[in-house]
């Protein structure tokens, strides 16, 4: 099998390449299972031993399909954009979008969508593969999504600097990119115009996203992510929100809290840091289970602490 080997990119093998190179097409399959390359889909095997992920999925059917381009959930993933619920909805799932004649199609593991609007502008390369541009991608996400905490999530995530997957990076649009991409008339595109004014770039986090919103659909506003300093002046701190009149500062844990020792160390001694700062009287936290589940209960305990420090 060293042969094909060599004609394998990247631990991916086309079976055009091997047949272009002279292999005989009959028994290429049965040679390729009996030395242990892993079958990928119709026309790509993965070498022995390599991992056979999405990217290397996706990889493999642009090499085949070269009209495929990346979007939606999987350009998601590719710009490392947060989106609500992904690790269940996007299992196996890998989404493209090419232009005519290709037709839109769905199965169990690929889904093609067709669009006459995708031009050089919409496009780019990311970690290898042809993938649409952020500003493209957060449209699209926003433009078909199934709720308003889907679409403000994204832009959230877009908008912010953020550690996503053990992976900081810097904001990925600017707020007027966003607005422009949304301006052209197509599905979904007055709606989503709707909810782009809720986005927050200083959001830590799609809790803290869903958060500020059921918040304020109980009609209370906090300022997010304020800036302060700890008593003796040599901290600065942000709370994800702050109700500074009454002095009532509210965290969000997200799913990945206290993932190490050294996590939840850090996060203890910044909450004994945020009750020394002057404009703090309480502190309430509340879990993301909390927050995307009983989100009721959430802001009645805020509105309650509220009242007690009011009085």
């Amino acid at each position: 099998m060293y042969e094909l080997a060599t004609l394998a990119r990247g631990g991916v093998l086309l079976t055009v390449w091997a047949v272009a190179a002279g292999c005989p097409p009959g028994r290429l399959a049965v040679r390729l299972r009996r030395d242990g390359w892993q079958w990928i889909c119709r026309g790509a095997w993965a070498a022995p031993g390599k991992e056979v992920d999405w990217r290397v999925t996706a990889t493999a059917l642009q090499w085949l399909r070269p009209e495929l381009v990346c979007s939606h959930g999987t350009a998601a993933a590719l710009h490392r954009i947060e989106r609500l619920g992904a690790g269940d909805r996007a299992a196996g799932l890998l989404e493209f979008t090419a232009l005519p004649p290709t037709g839109s199609s769905r199965g169990d593991r690929i889904r093609v969508r067709t669009t006459r609007y995708l031009t050089d502008h919409d496009r780019t390369v990311r970690r290898g593969l042809r993938t649409t541009t952020p500003v493209r991608t957060v449209g699209d996400l926003i433009r078909d999504a199934g709720s308003r905490e889907e679409a403000v999530v994204v832009a959230d995530s877009a908008l912010a600097r953020r550690a996503v997957a053990g992976v900081r990076r810097e904001p990925l649009v600017r707020y007027e990119e966003l607005a422009a991409e949304l301006a052209v008339t197509r599905r979904g595109a007055a709606r989503a115009r709707t909810w782009l004014p809720l986005a927050e770039p200083a959001s830590g986090s799609p809790a803290e996203t869903v958060a500020r919103l059921r918040i304020r659909d109980a009609g209370l506003f906090p300022e997010s992510q304020p800036t302060l300093r700890t008593a003796d002046g040599r901290l600065l701190l942000r709370p994800d929100f702050l109700f500074r009149a009454e002095g009532l500062a509210v965290e969000v844990e997200g799913y990945a809290f206290h993932s190490t020792r050294g996590a939840h160390e850090r996060d203890v001694a910044r909450f004994n840091a945020l009750q020394s700062c002057p404009e703090v009287r309480r502190v309430l936290r509340f879990t993301a289970d909390e927050v995307f589940h009983r989100p009721d209960r959430m802001t009645a305990t805020i509105r309650a602490a509220l009242t007690s420090l009011s009085s």
